[in-house]
């Protein structure tokens, strides 16, 4: 299965090649001799010829005395003229020979990048062009490092693991942490090894073989490149994966993804792949040693019979492996995916958005797909939110000891109504459970054996399994936990997290964050564990994005604890998402300042505690301190002494729980570890390796609109709710019935206690606990139902269009029509799916009942009101859906109605018991308030009206038992401050009572 895919190669947003320069793509000709000889003469007339020139024609032009004050009263002549610029061409070739000493020591030295010489941009690229064009051509490839027969040795005689390159190189690495050597010592380094891999061939004559090449300073081997330098296009690796796809390989293992290439395989290359480093001849090349020889000849033998099984081995063979442990490297690979055993195919975290199988095209319902495809931002997204609106029903509800209201949370419209639709359809709140539950679980096993939790660099989500890629070999894991494709994989599979139970310990990497997609692999990269800075570059809109979604994930997800997340110069509009986790600063010079502080205190905690990195403090005995992560995100690019300053800081970041992400305009950032370009088409770039993400971002409009379904959501700024304490009449239902005789539905549903339908055949046996859930789910939504959100409530896992429509069409007919023939389902305007008035809940009753009792006719008549309350108070059977079945109904832990239905029931109880105490009928009251606290136990309106009510008895003891179940119902929490001040009041001997009645 490849797994890379092309980056674009032109345009605007074509990615910034930081890779080798390709080498020629023909033989060495005549005019490159040419192209030799003149560099040679121009390096020759430059670096001697100059200076001999200036000292044969002008001579020495500095002053041969004391400077003195009679110079300034000199006249200045032509000769002073003459003498000034000599000196400004010295310093000029003084530069320029710096600059060819520095571009020759890195081109026969290949270490890699070459100094920059200050201020010398085009004197240092002319020098690296000359040098270039020299060296190609005029040295011998013995004269260079590393060749073929070094990697060999290399390999086998100083027993470096090649597993450990799959966690260093491969076009499968999304970033390669390390910037890329420039133009000159890669063509040189190229040119070294280009004569060392001619030294060898295959047997059979022209077939040409390539031995992929060891990380080499800042470079690791890819077969894009690969591709790009002997094919003349990136795009053609994939000829390349077909001839070489499961062939076994020198080290016994087999290419199985294009992603996956290890140091010394060998690839066979299409007929008219060109350029130096290709090998033809093994058997004649002096130069290669006979191990290696042996290798080309026996795999040129392995052609003609591809072998089967696709599944690269774990671990590399015997070679184990693994990262080197550089804590300055880390480098991202793609894990091997296990073929799905169970037939779901949805994945652990793709199971919302491959819900909506044949729908991500559909376009007709225009719900944002930024927000579809973030299957952990959506469900943190909603979780987050229906905290915020549960918080606010029950601010409105305790700000109003007595009130005779519920809250309506708003009903969102516009853009607002879309992007909780499209939260609705992506979420995939389980696979955050997961998550959380196999991360915290791995830290509790790692503990109880005494083991340090491993450096994470990413996360991998594929096919239902979570990969973790350590930065170096750990051991095994503990089980479940497996070894993946090599030593720094770790893998557990979603059956195994589905056996794991909640467990009392730290979030191990609450620095985990979603940044896109490759094919059916979601990437979470750990922006705490980073060596360093992360930039990215692309559009100011561009980064925009992602650093929205990265903050907006970051700060509701269900992985992290005690997150914090500073965003400097943008997203002051974000933080109403989690005001305890997001702050704004204004610019960089806060955030320094704040960072310079906060590091030397985390330093310091570490030393004291005895920790080498926050890791150790998450797990064993001090896992209390939780060692809080810090995340800063830095839109705008620092520039100068800020710049220096926060690569210092970054440079230690990881070991002390910090992360970096910065935005940067030029893509050449200061201590910048991995180098990340969002392009204006959604593509996540590491134009090293040539690999593309589809970005996971949060567009400015669909950011607005977010924020506006949290702010909506908030209580007033008086704490009491929107509407408490401001005078106003509470919001009415968004549907009311006609309570009187005259308003018989032609459907009824009882929603609240077990489920049943009035009015309506029941459906076929296999149909029916289908037909019954979407139809809850649309009594739920009177404001109408998205197709989309109701596919996703009732097949988590994914469902095709046809299908989707087939149900709805079904629905439809069972519903049947109004008797002027119109349909009882219908779409609005925008698509949405409705009910028409005939089809009434339960729930939609009783809500019309206690707005008609306090609102309605029975404000102005208490007759009604009474009637209204009591037969509203009947129709609570139980909780919602009580006889649900299990595994189904998922959907309802986005709703809210688990919290709203039990404050409905208690301001219906509360009105009643005011009701009959109007008229001394207290005994009516508690029955009332009873009624209401088998809904809704823990409403502390409830408990006090009942103390209230049980004082008018006139029994002391009675009202001492009330008073014991409240205080054994608090538990350790206590009694709260306002019902113990009641009791205080009413039962002044109530602490000293308790014991005697318990």
């Amino acid at each position: 299965m490849a797994r890379t895919t092309s980056s674009s190669t032109g345009g605007s947003s074509a990615p910034r090649n930081r890779t080798p320069q390709p080498l020629p793509r023909r033989r060495r000709t005549f005019g490159d001799f040419v192209k030799a000889f003149f560099a040679f003469v121009a390096l020759v007339a430059l670096v001697v010829g100059v200076p001999g020139a200036l000292a044969y024609a002008v001579g020495w032009p500095l002053p041969g005395g004391a400077p003195s004050l009679g110079w300034l009263q000199q006249e200045i002549t032509v000769g002073t003229f003459i003498n000034v610029l000599t000196v400004v061409v010295w310093l000029a070739w003084a530069q320029f020979t710096a600059c060819v000493l520095v571009e020759v020591k890195a081109a026969l030295s290949g270490v890699g990048m070459p100094n920059r010489i200050p201020g010398a941009g085009g004197s240092q690229l002319l020098a690296r062009q000359l040098v270039a064009a020299l060296l190609l051509v005029g040295a011998t490839a013995a004269s260079f490092a590393p060749g073929l027969s070094q990697f060999g040795q290399s390999l086998e005689g100083n027993q470096r693991p090649a597993s450990a390159a799959s966690a260093q190189q491969t076009p499968g690495g999304l970033f390669g942490q390390e910037q890329a050597g420039s133009t000159a010592s890669a063509i040189a380094e190229q040119a070294e090894q280009a004569a060392a891999h001619a030294d060898g061939s295959a047997k059979d004559g022209d077939t040409k073989y390539y031995r992929i090449q060891p990380p080499e300073g800042r470079h690791h081997d890819s077969m894009w490149e690969i591709a790009e330098r002997h094919l003349g296009d990136g795009r053609r690796y994939k000829e390349i994966y077909q001839l070489n796809k499961d062939r076994e390989q020198p080290d016994g293992s087999k290419l199985s993804e294009a992603s996956l290439i290890r140091p010394g395989w060998i690839m066979e290359m299409p007929a008219d792949a060109h350029g130096g480093e290709l090998v033809e001849m093994p058997d004649e090349a002096p130069k290669v040693s006979q191990d290696v020889k042996e290798q080309i000849s026996d795999y040129a033998k392995s052609g003609d019979h591809r072998q089967g099984g696709g599944a690269q081995e774990q671990g590399g063979g015997q070679q184990g492996g693994g990262h080197q442990g550089d804590r300055d490297t880390a480098h991202i690979t793609i894990p091997e995916q296990r073929p799905s055993d169970t037939g779901k195919g949805e994945g652990q975290q793709e199971a919302p958005a491959a819900s909506q199988a044949g729908q991500s095209q559909e376009s007709s319902f225009g719900l944002p797909e930024a927000l579809l495809g973030a299957p952990l931002l959506a469900a943190g997204l909603l979780l987050a939110l229906g905290r915020r609106r549960r918080h606010a029903l029950w601010q409105s509800a305790m700000g109003a000891v007595g009130g005779r209201r519920g809250m309506e949370p708003p009903t969102p419209t516009g853009d607002a109504a879309d992007v909780q639709d499209a939260l609705l359809v992506g979420a995939d709140p389980e696979g955050v459970r997961l998550l959380d539950l196999s991360l915290r679980g791995l830290a509790a096993s790692l503990a109880d054996e005494s083991r340090a939790l491993p450096t994470v660099y990413a996360a991998w989500l594929s096919n239902g399994d979570l990969h973790l890629q350590l930065a170096q070999p750990a051991g095994r894991p503990p089980a479940p936990w497996q070894l993946g494709q090599d030593q720094t994989f770790w893998m557990l599979a979603r059956t195994d997290a589905e056996r794991y139970e909640d467990v009392d310990t730290a979030a191990p990497y609450p620095g985990l964050v979603s940044l896109g997609t490759l094919d059916d692999s979601r990437l979470l990269l750990n922006l705490e564990a980073v060596p360093g800075v992360v930039s990215l570059s692309g559009t100011e809109a561009d980064r925009a994005a992602v650093f929205a979604s990265v903050a907006a994930e970051l700060a509701t997800n269900g992985w992290s604890d005690r997150m914090t997340i500073t965003l400097v110069g943008f997203g002051q509009d974000l933080t109403p998402l989690a005001p305890n986790r997001l702050r704004h600063l204004d610019d960089i010079e806060a955030l320094i300042e704040t960072m310079e502080a906060e590091t030397r205190q985390r330093r310091g905690a570490l030393g004291a505690a005895g920790h080498d990195s926050v890791l150790t403090g998450r797990t064993g005995p001090a896992q209390h301190t939780r060692w809080a992560p810090h995340l800063v995100l830095l839109a705008a690019e620092p520039t100068g002494d800020d710049a220096v300053k926060l690569a210092e800081l970054a440079a230690d970041a990881s070991r002390l729980g910090i992360g970096y992400l910065v935005g940067t305009e030029s893509g050449d950032l200061p201590g910048a570890a991995w180098e990340m370009e969002i392009t204006r088409e959604g593509k996540l770039l590491a134009p090293l390796l040539g690999l593309e993400l589809e970005a996971q971002s949060l567009p400015e409009a669909q950011q607005r609109a977010v924020v506006e379904l949290f702010t909506d959501a908030d209580p007033g700024e008086d704490g009491t709710g929107s509407s408490a304490g401001s005078g106003r009449a509470a919001t009415a239902p968004p549907f009311l019935v006609d309570v009187t005789e005259q308003g018989r539905p032609a459907v009824y549903a009882r929603l609240v206690g077990t489920y049943e339908i009035i009015g309506l055949d029941t459906p076929d046996g296999e149909r029916s606990p289908l037909m019954h859930e979407a139809l809850a789910l649309l009594l739920l939504h009177r404001e109408g139902v998205h197709p989309r959100v109701l596919a996703s409530a009732l097949w988590p896992r994914g469902v095709t269009e046809d299908v989707r429509d087939a149900l709805v069409e079904r629905l439809r007919e069972w519903l049947g029509t109004e008797p002027d023939g119109t349909p009882r389902l219908r779409a609005d305007r925008s698509g949405r799916l409705t009910l028409a008035k005939s089809v009434v809940s339960d729930l939609d009753v009783l809500r019309s009942l206690y707005h008609e009792a306090t609102q309605g006719r029975g404000a102005n008549s208490r007759a009604v009101r009474g009637r209204m309350l009591t037969d509203a108070l009947v129709l609570v059977r139980g909780p919602l859906l009580a006889d649900r079945p299990r595994g189904r109904y998922a959907w309802l832990t986005h709703e809210i109605i688990d919290a709203q239905l039990p404050l409905l029931v208690a301001d219906i109880g509360l009105a009643l018991s005011e009701f009959h105490l109007e008229k001394g009928r207290a005994e009516k009251a508690i029955e009332a308030l009873n009624a209401a606290l088998n809904s809704s136990p823990g409403d502390e309106r409830l408990w006090n009206e009942l103390l209230r009510a049980t004082h008018a008895v006139g029994d002391p003891a009675r009202l001492q038992q009330v008073a014991a179940d409240l205080v054994a119902r608090s538990g350790a929490r206590g009694v709260p401050p306002r019902t113990e001040a009641l009791l205080d009041e009413l039962l002044p001997a109530w602490r000293s009572g308790l014991s005697a009645v318990g």
